[in-house]
Parts: structure tokens; sequence; C-alpha cells
């Protein structure tokens, strides 16, 4: 038998409602099997005030060595994130990946020394302007992800084969002599093979063009997909970006060369939730994911400690004035009315 109500304090209600609310969302349960509050219509209903909470993670203006950037999709919304060892320091909710909102997020927190990053849409212009002096890992899976859909799992050629052994070996670099020999590797399958890269085919009457080629395309590169993947690798080799991790001025400092602490950590745990909690709303998903982060940050308060008196207070509509009609008959107006044929027709007129 229920124990009775009655003799319960509001704050230790809503402490204990805001406890069995989390627990739910960021667990796997269903709402029917929350102790105590009998059927899930009564969790909804006596937690519904817990989705007013909106936690946040104060910026404390600490340097961090190495900080992980990425972002997630919910619904029609894209939630960025950024995390320091551990810990996650922030998130920046947006529409898609653009510099503004990189920007938004990046501007909260000092530069670091290094940011790992998957380098998505929008990132290296953010990066440029708010960590100028930041040296940028390329999350080093990513870069073997694109090579692969570049040249596919099983390239046909020998020149794709020999590049796609290149990229498949990028995460088995532990040292600067290794990392050293791999860019030698680069630059000797450019000698090899370089002129697949740049050939070219010319569009002729006798020779149909792709299908990705633009209609007034006078000309395109005859390995597009083998020039993209070398041009991937050779780019980021000249930018410095690969082997980050093993600079010798981040010697100690245990610089990741992928984003898996994001990836397989924070993001699947959010993906995890969402999939638990099939049919939220998108609101309501959003909430989740501030939750998970908030409560995964490096100090987060005690949730109680974000109760306020307007969260769980229904706030009462303002009461509206009717608005008096004037007395009397009705005067002429000028809006068109059927009985005077001036209605606004549809369709054909002749039709019967």
């Amino acid at each position: 038998m229920r124990a009775s109500r009655s003799g319960e304090r509001p704050e230790v209600s809503r402490r204990a409602e805001l406890g069995a609310f989390l627990g739910w969302l960021l667990g796997t349960g269903g709402q029917a099997l929350v102790d105590s509050f009998g059927t899930a219509r009564s969790f909804r209903r006596r937690t519904a005030w817990c989705w007013n909470i909106a936690p946040a993670i104060p910026a404390t203006g600490e340097i961090h060595d190495q900080v992980q950037i990425d972002g997630i999709y919910v619904g029609s919304w894209c939630c960025l994130i950024a995390i320091a060892g551990e810990h996650v320091i922030g998130w920046q909710w947006c529409d898609t990946e653009k510099k503004a909102a990189w920007a938004a997020l990046l501007g909260r927190f000092p530069a670091p020394r290094v940011v790992i990053t998957d380098g998505g849409s929008g990132i290296a212009a953010a990066l440029s302007d708010c960590w100028s002096d930041t040296a940028i890992q390329r999350c080093l899976v990513h870069v073997q992800r694109n090579v692969r859909t570049y040249l596919t799992s099983r390239p046909r050629t020998e020149a794709g084969k020999a590049l796609l052994r290149l990229g498949r070996a990028l995460t088995r670099i532990s040292t600067p002599a290794q990392a050293a020999a791999w860019l030698g590797h680069l630059n000797d399958w450019y000698q090899n093979h370089g002129q697949l890269v740049r050939a070219r085919t010319y569009r002729t009457a006798a020779s149909p063009a792709p299908a990705w080629v633009r209609a007034n395309q006078a000309w395109w590169f005859t390995h597009d997909r083998l020039r993209k993947a070398y041009r991937l690798l050779e780019r980021l080799s000249q930018a410095g970006s690969l082997f980050t991790y093993l600079r010798t001025e981040f010697t100690g400092l245990d610089i990741a060369a992928t984003t898996n602490r994001i990836e397989g950590g924070t993001n699947a745990q959010l993906r995890l939730i969402l999939r638990a909690h099939r049919g939220m709303s998108e609101e309501h998903q959003k909430r989740a994911i501030e939750w998970y982060l908030y409560l995964h940050s490096e100090t987060p308060d005690q949730p109680a400690q974000l109760i306020r008196p307007e969260q769980y207070t229904p706030t009462r509509p303002a009461a509206q004035t009717a608005v008096e009609q004037p007395h009397g008959p009705e005067e002429y107006g000028n809006t068109a009315t059927a009985e005077e044929g001036l209605w606004a027709r549809k369709g054909w007129a002749g039709r019967t």
C-alpha cells in the first residue's frame, strides 16, 4: 500500500520528481517502471515541469592542452560539442555545421594548445578566426574513411590499391620516424602515379561525358576519385595536421590522433538515449542531450540546485478584454460577397 503524500514538503517532492525524471530520461527503461509513481500517465503528469529546466555549463576560462570538437544531428537540429579530456566543456545548437555556429561555440573558451577535429563544414574558417594559434590535428579515422569513400574498399587499379594501403596505415603510426617514412611513401606514390592524378579527358562528339560532368564543361580529370583521395592526403600533409600528436613540443601531453573519445564515447551514448526514447519531440530530444552533456561536465551542480519556482509554477494567461461591438445596423463595407456576385473565382469560369 502506497504511503500518503499529504505530509510531503514541496521542495522534497520536486527533488524526488526531478531525480526520477532524469533516471528515466538518461536510462533505457520505460516510464511505467519508475518506482513510486504508479502508471506512466502519473509519471508524465508529475514530472511535466522538469522539461522546463535548461541546464548550461558555465565558462571557467581554463586553458586546456587539447580539445575535441564534433557535431551530432537531432532531427532538424545539430548539436556542436566540445570536450576536454573526459569532460564536456560546452555545446551549441544550430541548424547545420557552419562557421558562425562553430565560432559561437569556440568563442566561449580560451584557445587550447591543440584541437582535434574531423574537418567538418565551417570548422577551418571558425578555427582561423577564433583559435588562430592553436595547432590542428585531423582525426585519422575520418581521413581513412574519406580515402576509402573515394577509392572504395576494393579499388581496381594498382595506383588505387597502393593509395588505399597508405590511408589504412595512418592509424598505425606512433613515432616521428614512422610519420616521416609514411610521408616519403606518399611522395613515392606520386612519383610513380602522378600522371594519373594530372590526366585530363576532353569532350568530343565520339566519347560521351560522365554523368557528373557539367553540360558546358570542356574537360575533366580522367581519374577524378583517385585524384581527390591523393589531394586530400597531400593537402593535410602539407598543412602539418596529420601528425600533430607526434610533435616534439607536445611530448608528454598524450595528444589524441582521433576524435574517438567524442565519437565513440559521448555521441554514441547520446544516440543510445535517443534510440531508447523513440517518439520524443525534437525539443524533448534536445533537452535529453543537454542533460547528458551537463552531467558529464567536470563539476556539474546537483540537478536539484537548478530548480526554480517559475519552472513548476504555471503562468496564468493574461486576461483578454472583450472588444465592444458598435450598435446599430451594419454599415456599407468593401468586402466582396457572394450575394453581389463578387466572390473570388477559382478554376475555369466557363465550366458547367
